[in-house]
């Protein structure tokens, strides 16, 4: 796509621009930019008013949007910084060399972090604050492919050595470091991760919008704190890179910048051919609310600028699509000079007297420090909108014919010596050709000027970052359980449902002086569905401008109210947002020092499978909280069908290794999940969070067992023997569905079968404590023989047979443990319309279903007489659904 510029369209009357011109001169000559701006807005306003244009792209020229005249004095040594910012790249591109060297196919990244560095020296030695007395730090989510720059600047400061460098992608022996941004495995480093593309905008945007959401609470000072967020033109593809945009501006968050890398190059190709990425993003910025600065050209251009009266270059420009401007950047002078500027006799003219040499020395504006300054300041001054810089930079920039502005530029992980010995050349760098032969890092002396000057910088910013604190909060006290949960362990027989419980339980915590406020609860647009409408007035529904209207039911009990210092986020339709505020919660203890309790509850279907990704991060980030899985089950949800119904979601919780995931069946199994969750998060501090699953039926809720506790955190725990004598058969059941293998527990007994039901809290708890003690034995040597708590509660060869309210392969996940036959039901399939009866039967997973498995069972075994199961077939198949037969 070409761009028309509006300058090339035909003047039918110079006289009167010229006149109209003059007049917009005048008034910033006279009245200042800020009048000329506001007389601009108003003359727009009035021509759309009007009707005159309703439509177009709303970019501005393919140049930089803060003139020379508006740039300012450069505060540092430039010279300085460009010699720190060429050590940088010559030593994150030795550490990727040296891996591949060394191991083939290590992987890594050259060219993303080689047009970026001056993005991120500018931010280093500038703006990137640092933690320190009185100010909590900026938090800033780096592009993941640039990971190596951060590690090059980490090792001139002290705060990495030489062998984790040379063990890059090195990491199981826990000496070498980890390929992206990753707390997990550098938690004193590394604060968010940002390695799945498009995840680190959304997340940045709902952590500058926590920020003000701690403020307006008054649990925190964050307003001297600055969001910033470098990611890559490409990254803005991904769905996420775009789904908080209008939030930022809508609330006004001018706390957070966005410094887009614009190489024009993605993965594979440009990323924008036919196109201008950078015109489409700032129309996409513009449309969305956002303060749009472009750092296009560098110092090198202004001259020609400024001789450039007739606007050639930016007709030129805007002509030029992006294919085009890679082509030119991989090429030399001459090419240029050939393709781009004697392509118009203006342009042509504009570079007559530069050489080839000079023309190939014209640098985009990314590689600029001045131009960057600039922008990051004017970014950090704005007030009332977020802003995003968008820094047009060569994807491999040094590298040469072996990656500058080429197709193969993100998969170059070697350069020979040549290359290497142009790059040094092209920096000025005092290295030496053994040293290049060598791939050996560059280390200016500790009392050079250079290192003196990094220093000295990082100082005057509060000290090193990145950096991640992991113990300074301290643990919180928890409520004595009776206090907020006694009711749900009494188990008095009342029907109710789960969720209804849990709500409950919330809301009793909220209610604590002390604990209360530590509790951050979220819901994306459900808050009615699970009866938390009365948490709108308790505590109120955090929005930064309050409510600036009368709502509706301003009259009732629970009305919708809005408040500034609002506790509860109510997110609307977006589970991605609900999740990314709920990580920002979940982390705050590390970002801001604030050990918090956040507890998102959402349909259980549009959590892990929707938003899967998200999750990992957050697990990524060692994030400590509670997921509540409503109306949970595929069974449960009576009349809603396929897409709602939840058969899955434990399946995959299981596969996050720090998620623990519960499926409790009763109201006093709930409570004892939810205090031992809510004392391993905030009294023990683990970097762990808990999915919890709860139901909308209604059944009549129970007391514990004596003694079950602590069976019941280990995950399952036996519930009631039925019938006389040893148990010839034992039922496994979660969730909603335990009632169903109680009902066959008594059916079996009415036909004298003995048999124990185990109500299993936790599946995926059950999992690990039995991979942990198989691993544990077999280290130990064959003489060893612990036992897992499946095999404790589980002994002998008698069968067993599970059944959830999910797909088979939960129940699966414990079947190496058990000796004996072992039957699994499940809800295998898509989900359907239906009620909980028509449902169960229809994925076989009510009582009568688990009778006749558990019947077949023991006459697969012998233990009873055949005739006993065929007559339970026979009877099954004459009721059975017409699908079955």
């Amino acid at each position: 796509m070409t761009h028309v510029d509006p300058l090339q369209t035909h003047d039918p009357d110079p006289q009167e621009t010229q006149e109209w011109l003059d007049a917009l001169r005048a008034t910033e000559v006279h009245s200042g930019s800020a009048r000329a701006h506001y007389l601009l807005r108003r003359l727009e306003e009035a021509a759309r008013g009007s009707g005159l244009f309703t439509s177009g792209q709303p970019f501005s020229a393919y140049r930089n949007t803060i003139p020379l005249s508006a740039q300012g004095p450069y505060p540092g040594d430039l010279a300085m910084e460009e010699r720190l910012t060429a050590i940088m790249r010559w030593n994150a591109l030795v550490m990727v060399l040296r891996g591949n060297k060394a191991y083939g196919s290590l992987g890594g990244h050259i060219a993303s972090y080689a047009s970026a560095a001056e993005i991120f020296e500018t931010g280093f030695n500038h703006f990137f604050e640092a933690p320190r007395e009185g100010h909590g730090g900026d938090l800033v989510y780096f592009q993941p492919h640039s990971a190596p720059g951060v590690y090059a600047r980490a090792w001139l400061e002290g705060r990495l050595s030489e062998e984790q460098l040379s063990n890059y992608r090195q990491e199981t022996d826990g000496t070498g470091l980890s390929s992206y941004p990753h707390p997990w495995l550098m938690p004193d480093f590394w604060q968010f991760p940002t390695g799945s593309m498009g995840l680190g905008p959304l997340s940045a945007v709902y952590q500058a919008r926590f920020m003000r959401y701690l403020e307006g609470r008054g649990m925190a000072e964050t307003a001297g704190r600055h969001v910033w967020g470098v990611f890559g033109d490409g990254e803005m593809d991904e769905p996420e890179s775009i789904a908080g945009l209008t939030l930022a501006a809508r609330e006004g968050l001018d706390n957070l910048t966005f410094i887009i890398n614009c190489n024009l190059q993605r993965l594979d190709g440009p990323v924008r051919g036919n196109g201008q990425i950078i015109q489409e993003l700032e129309s996409l910025f513009i449309g969305a609310g956002w303060n749009v600065i472009k750092v296009l050209w560098g110092s090198d251009w202004d001259g020609l600028f400024a001789r450039d009266s007739g606007n050639a270059l930016l007709k030129r420009f805007a002509e030029t699509v992006d294919g085009a401007y890679q082509d030119l950047g991989s090429k030399d002078g001459d090419y240029n000079r050939q393709k781009f500027f004697e392509a118009n006799p203006e342009t042509a003219a504009l570079v007559a007297h530069m050489t080839d040499a000079e023309i190939n020395a014209l640098r985009r504006g990314g590689h600029d420090l001045r131009k960057l300054y600039a922008a990051f300041a004017a970014a950090k001054a704005h007030k009332g909108r977020p802003t995003v810089i968008l820094a047009k930079t060569k994807k491999g920039y040094g590298m040469g014919a072996a990656g500058e502005s080429r197709m193969v530029a993100h998969q170059a992980k070697k350069l020979d010596t040549d290359a290497l010995r142009a790059f040094r050349d092209r920096f000025g760098l005092p290295i030496s050709d053994s040293d290049i032969e060598e791939l050996n890092f560059y280390k200016p002396a500790d009392d050079s000027p250079e290192m003196t000057y990094l220093r000295q910088r990082r100082t005057a910013l509060g000290g090193a970052l990145p950096q991640r604190s992991a113990g300074r909060a301290g643990a919180v006290q928890v409520p004595p359980r009776e206090a907020w949960a006694g009711f749900a362990l009494q188990g008095d027989g009342r029907e109710g449902s789960t969720t209804m419980a849990v709500v409950r339980m919330l809301g009793n915590l909220l209610k604590d002086k002390e604990f209360g406020p530590r509790i951050v609860p979220i819901v994306a647009d459900e808050a009615r569905t699970f009866g938390m409408d009365n948490l709108f007035r308790q505590i109120g529904i955090y929005a930064p401008q309050g409510q600036l209207y009368q709502p509706e039911d301003a009259g009732s009990m629970m009305f919708y109210k809005e408040a500034t210092n609002g506790q509860l986020l109510e997110e609307g339709i977006t589970e991605a947002g609900a999740i990314s505020s709920w990580t920002a919660a979940a982390t705050s203890y590390s970002v801001h020092d604030l050990p918090l309790l956040p507890v998102y509850i959402y349909y259980s279907m549009f959590g892990f499978q929707r938003i899967g990704d998200l999750i990992w991060a957050a697990a990524d980030q060692r994030a400590r909280g509670i997921l509540l899985g409503a109306t949970a089950g595929r069974t449960t949800l009576s009349g809603e069908g396929l897409q709602h119904q939840d058969g899955s979601s434990l399946v995959v919780a299981h596969s996050v290794p720090n998620c623990r995931s519960w499926d409790p069946a009763f109201s006093a199994e709930l409570a004892v999940i939810m205090d031992h969750a809510t004392r391993a998060i905030m009294q023990e501090q683990r970097d762990e969070f808990h999915y919890i699953t709860v139901m909308n039926e209604n059944y009549p809720q129970g007391a514990l067992p004596e003694g079950a506790e602590e069976d019941l955190i280990r995950g399952m725990y036996r519930y009631a023997r039925y019938g006389d004598g040893e148990p010839q058969i034992r039922l496994l059941g979660s969730g909603t569905i335990l009632l169903q293998v109680i009902a066959a527990a008594e059916a079996l007994a009415a036909r004298g079968i003995a048999c124990a039901v185990y109500s299993v809290t936790s599946w995926s708890e059950l999992a690990r404590d039995g991979a942990a003690t198989e691993r544990q034995n077999r280290l130990a040597g064959l003489s060893a023989a612990d036992q897992s708590h499946i095999e404790r509660l589980l002994p002998g060869n008698a069968p067993v047979v599970a059944a959830t309210d999910y797909i088979r392969a939960l129940p699966q996940l414990i079947a190496p443990w058990i000796r004996g036959r072992y039957v699994t039901l499940g809800t295998d399939g898509f989900g359907r319309s239906g009620t909980r009866e028509q449902l169960r039967a229809f994925f076989e997973v009510d009582s009568r279903s688990i009778l006749l498995a558990a019947l077949e069972a023991l006459a697969r075994d012998g233990a009873i007489d055949a005739g006993i199961y065929e007559a339970e077939r026979a009877g099954a198949l004459q009721q059975a659904p017409s699908w079955t037969r």
